[in-house]
């Protein structure tokens, strides 16, 4: 049994964002609605993957609903920013979506991450049941703040410090 779950349905916004500078950022995921804010922390690398799958994700539902209109990308930066307090649930180890045809609406699904011994089925559950825009908002807005990150070295792809990096390709000089 989860230790708990909660349904944001439906939510009133949905955003990533992150906080901290470059190399030391925190990610988050977080909704409104009415006057309850639920926020879950999630990874850089999760959040790049969400972004992906959402683009996928939303050509498969338009593929098997061709009468449905393109659900809109386009965010205002203003917006999309979280609110504070920030005072996340859990740490996400699990991320699916879903689409409820009836209603038009799309399920983010995030699973708490668990020590290894815990029992996978304690886990906590948040599903964010968002408009397809919304999702698709939030996930280029997350995509744009992958972006913003520490610069890639060209020679290694790892990412640089504003001083520069030691490159295993550079047989380790700081460059």
């Amino acid at each position: 049994m989860p230790r708990f779950e909660i349904d944001v349905d439906p939510v009133d916004h949905i955003t990533s964002d992150a906080i901290g500078q470059p190399g030391q950022r925190v990610f988050y995921i977080q909704a409104w609605q009415d006057q309850r804010t639920v926020t879950v922390i999630i990874e850089k690398a999760q959040l790049q993957s969400l972004a992906v799958g959402v683009e996928q994700f939303m050509a498969q539902i338009m593929a098997e609903n061709p009468e449905l209109e393109e659900a809109s990308g386009d965010y205002i930066e203003d917006k999309m920013h979280i609110n504070p307090p920030v005072e996340p649930l859990f740490r996400v180890g699990e991320i699916g979506l879903g689409y409820e045809k009836e209603r038009d609406l799309v399920v983010l699904f995030v699973k708490e991450l668990l020590l290894e011994d815990a029992d996978p089925e304690s886990a906590a559950v948040v599903r964010f049941w968002s408009t397809r825009s919304q999702v698709r908002m939030m996930a280029r807005w997350g995509a744009e703040l992958v972006q913003r990150g520490r610069p890639l070295c060209p020679q290694c792809g790892q990412p640089m410090e504003p001083e520069g990096h030691f490159c295993p390709k550079k047989n380790g000089h700081k460059h």
